[in-house]
């Protein structure tokens, strides 16, 4: 897995939609009406975050999806415009509206999410490769699942044939066929996606290396499980590492594993290659493990997605300890 080279720009294709977020004391059962509060509209979907959260850093940033032409994909083209990242990404088509996302939020940050994905299933691998251009110059390519399968293969083994690190974020959780899973540098499930993946229920520590390394035998290079408020396991074939959390007040999960996976992405593409000859490998990608962390950490502070992602300064605070 190259850990660096003289690109150090982070590439995202994936989703973008407007979350429909309900504040509520507790999260409803089946059949339940659970009374909220205010109504708050945000930019969303995975791909958008993970794009924001990472230019936010400080990264350049080449971001690929797919909105509607209506009111929902208007707003997200000029907000993502005026975040930073590059026009030419933000496609449109009027076959299908922008994507949504319905959320409800607890009062200790919890949350519940359903999406109706609606335009990012147009984002096709015909679509990618009439944009290959615009894709084949990055350091890392970033991906998840909230686009069609075919798309995320096919994206993934583009990247790998241009000398690119590939990190999956494999969210939402869904079983993967081992012929995606080998065009994988990182592989960057939570609890639960890392139990879709190989039937492994992670309650601990022990059943997540258990999971990671059964993982790491059908093609990823490195496994990094997100345990939210335990931190983060990092395995690879010879290694196994525990980063723990950073602690913080949490009000809001919603884009904490986007800030993630946004965040290890700019540490990765941002390793100096000179570091790479004096720094072990495994070094390295504790170091943006860790940064990580402190980024999901702080978007679990406030509320909304990508409201709530920080910048790198805030992140290089927190992990000096320094308070807000």
């Amino acid at each position: 897995m190259p850990l660096a080279r003289l690109s150090r720009q982070v590439v995202v294709v994936g989703s973008a939609n407007l979350d429909l977020t309900v504040a509520v004391s507790r999260l409803p059962r089946e059949g339940e009406t659970v009374l909220g509060g205010g109504l708050l509209l945000s930019n969303g979907g995975k791909g958008a975050n993970q794009a924001v959260a990472a230019r936010r850093i400080g990264a350049e940033v080449r971001f690929l999806t797919m909105l509607g032409r209506d009111p929902f994909g208007d707003r997200i083209s000029r907000d993502l415009t005026i975040a930073g990242l590059p026009a030419d990404g933000l496609l449109r088509d009027t076959s299908a509206p922008t994507g949504v996302a319905l959320i409800v939020v607890d009062r200790q940050g919890r949350n519940q999410i359903a999406v109706a994905p609606g335009s990012n299933e147009l984002l096709l691998p015909a679509v990618i490769k009439r944009h290959e251009s615009f894709l084949a110059h990055g350091a890392v390519m970033l991906v998840q699942l909230e686009i069609p399968i075919a798309t995320v293969e096919h994206t993934l083994q583009f990247a790998k044939s241009h000398g690119m690190t590939t990190i999956l974020n494999p969210a939402p959780a869904t079983p993967l066929p081992d012929d995606l899973l080998r065009y994988v540098d990182l592989l960057t499930p939570n609890e639960i996606e890392i139990e879709a993946l190989t039937g492994i229920a992670v309650s601990d520590l022990s059943s997540a290396t258990v999971a990671a390394k059964a993982l790491l035998l059908r093609g990823p290079d490195v496994v990094i499980v997100t345990l939210g408020p335990q931190g983060a396991l990092l395995c690879t074939a010879s290694d196994v590492r525990h980063l723990p959390a950073v602690p913080v007040e949490a009000i809001d999960t919603t884009a904490a594993g986007d800030a993630f996976n946004g965040a290890l992405a700019t540490a990765i593409a941002e390793t100096p290659q000179a570091d790479t000859s004096g720094t072990s490998r495994i070094q390295v990608l504790e170091d943006a493990v860790r940064f990580a962390n402190a980024a999901g950490a702080l978007a679990t502070t406030r509320r909304g997605a990508q409201e709530s992602l920080p910048t790198k300064v805030e992140i290089e605070r927190l992990l000096a300890g320094i308070p807000a």
